[in-house]
């Protein structure tokens, strides 16, 4: 009987979303509806009297979101909720406007419910954002625990975080009364989440964290998590608890390369050397490895930590809220609680009629909204990084807001942002050869048995080499403001031989910007081999995952034999 009066409670409940229009929240509302409820947007400031449970997610800015909740008449009402005593979960961003202010936007206070300040990471010794899976330690005990329901958080568990500001964790004054987790990243601890009367946040997106992330929204929604006063004056009262480790994990990253074959279907397909066709000197159809969705929720459910959809079709012949990838995103966010990353048609596209033209900002915003977490962008970055030399050279500000990855980032935050670098090697016998351009040694002669090389970046899948090299692409977009470097290299594409090692470790030591591995891996080894050699963020594979020639699962156990932190698969899957 108390079973059923709960489920019927809940029922009941009216759960709301606080919108304030930026980023991905269709994820958020798939996972809620995942675990059997609905959820109302709110859309005006009576909603909030109407709402008995309130969910807040925040992509991008600290200003934007703060002008954003103002401008719609929101912040004043969100703290009269809170006020009252109702349960709020902040997410990401909607944590951290909880605070007094962040060094995101100084100018721009925050809602201060709590105290304290969202700082930016010190990146001189790590990558930033931090962007990965880590895992968050409960810092509070009181006397009383089993008085209080707490947030199923769990020490053992990883979620997803992806952002370059974060409370600093002190364990010290008022912070111990509302610090719920403390998560390590390089030498420094964050609040992870945050926990008082019936407000509770995550610095981390539990919609992003698979089934880990899911048992968090749940706790949530399901029950009444009411810290007693107690329990917050106990840890008040406690000595700091001793710093976490950390357990940053290296991302295993499934690439989907989606284009239409020669009937108009869309398919996933991969090719060597770019070449996607079968006996392409017969005119060979494109080939077909599987369906894009299908094919992602299958690596989401062997363990994948993040999937990203290349789109390798123009579909120049439809407007753009047509265009069939949007509808591949919605679909795939349904169903799957990782990341997801779309590539291809970022930029101004015009509708066929002429009547409408989108700006690059705007198609990252569809593809947000459609279920994307980060856009990739390849061309027209090797476009933005030669104009951000050329008005370095002319004595100009480097920065004018004119492209689109400081116009995204601006507005949905540098993590939301991957530059998609398509290199290949020049061997040149001397660096004096190379016009400029950044040079390494390699250990791998050039067939006159050239001793040096630099890596030119092209444009137009490949097609075209551009006058550009790798480390000029990859210092200007990180000062742009992208937030990821998704490095390829056309040389090891399909030869299954392995990583560009070289390639990698000087693009890791060019930027302080996450930077994941691609192209050339075959087996296992090669996996922990450019891990150890050059301590890349995330490596990422396609045609070996398609062909099933290695599962997702051995790469796992492989780095985790060789002592690589990895996600543990099992924890992907949810009993309901």
């Amino acid at each position: 009987m108390a079973a059923a009066k709960q489920q019927q409670q809940q029922q009941q409940q009216k759960l709301f979303l606080l919108d304030y229009g930026a980023g991905n929240v269709r994820s958020l509302l798939n996972a809620v509806e995942q675990l059997g409820h609905t959820i109302e947007h709110i859309s005006s400031a009576a909603d909030f009297d109407a709402a008995d449970k309130i969910i807040f997610p925040g992509v991008g800015a600290f200003g934007y979101a703060m002008a954003a909740l103002r401008a719609r008449g929101f912040a004043e009402p969100l703290r009269a909720y809170i006020a009252s005593g109702r349960p709020l979960m902040g997410i990401c961003v909607g944590m951290q406007v909880l605070f007094e202010g962040s060094d995101e936007s100084p100018d721009e206070p925050g809602l201060g419910v709590f105290e304290g300040r969202v700082r930016l990471f010190d990146c001189a010794a790590k990558a930033v954002p931090h962007m990965g899976w880590n895992s968050a330690q409960t810092v509070w005990s009181p006397a009383d625990a089993a008085a209080a329901q707490a947030p199923d958080v769990a020490a053992d568990r990883r979620y997803y975080f992806v952002h370059s500001y974060a409370v600093p964790y002190t364990g010290q004054g008022r912070q111990r009364a509302f610090a719920h987790t403390a998560t390590r990243y390089g030498d420094e601890v964050i609040v992870s989440s945050l926990w008082q009367g019936r407000v509770f946040a995550t610095q981390f997106h539990p919609e992003k964290s698979g089934a880990a992330g899911l048992a968090v929204l749940r706790s949530f929604i399901e029950c009444d998590l009411a810290r007693p006063a107690a329990a917050a004056a106990a840890a008040a009262d406690a000595a700091a608890p001793a710093r976490t480790r950390e357990q940053l994990t290296t991302r295993v990253i499934a690439c989907l390369d989606v284009r239409a074959n020669d009937q108009g279907d869309l398919v996933v397909t991969k090719g060597d050397q770019y070449d996607v066709r079968e006996k392409p000197d017969q005119g060979g159809d494109v080939r077909n490895l599987g369906k894009p969705v299908d094919l992602a929720r299958r690596y989401y459910e062997e363990g994948a930590d993040e999937i990203a959809f290349l789109n390798i079709t123009s579909f120049r012949n439809m407007p753009f809220r047509d265009t069939p990838m949007l509808e591949v995103l919605r679909q795939a966010s349904r169903s799957i609680f990782v990341p997801l990353t779309i590539g291809g048609g970022v930029r101004d596209v015009e509708d066929p009629d002429g009547q409408r033209v989108w700006p690059a900002v705007d198609v990252a915003g569809e593809y947000f909204r459609s279920g994307a977490d980060k856009v990739s962008i390849g061309s027209d970055a090797v476009y933005a990084a030669e104009r951000y030399w050329q008005r370095v050279a002319a004595g100009h500000p480097p920065l004018d807001g004119a492209t689109a990855i400081e116009q995204i980032a601006q507005r949905y935050g540098r993590q939301a942002v991957v530059v998609s670098v398509d290199p290949r090697r020049v061997y040149v016998r001397s660096p004096d050869e190379a016009a400029g351009h950044h040079v390494i040694k390699t250990a791998f002669p050039g067939p006159a048995g050239e001793q040096f090389c630099w890596y030119q970046c092209t444009v137009k899948g490949g097609r075209e080499g551009r006058d550009t090299d790798v480390r000029q692409l990859v210092t200007a977009c990180a000062a742009l403001g992208a937030g990821e470097i998704l490095l390829n290299c056309m040389d090891k594409d399909g030869t299954n031989s392995g990583y560009d090692i070289e390639l990698v470790a000087d693009t890791k030591a060019a930027v302080s910007i996450p930077v994941i591995a691609s192209s050339g891996a075959g087996r296992p080894e090669h996996f922990s081999d450019v891990v150890e050699s050059t301590g890349v963020d995330a490596v990422l594979a396609a045609g070996i995952f398609h062909r099933r020639e290695v599962p997702i699962q051995a790469v796992k156990d492989h780095l985790a034999q060789r002592g690589v932190p990895t996600r543990l698969a099992a924890t992907t899957t949810l009993s309901m």
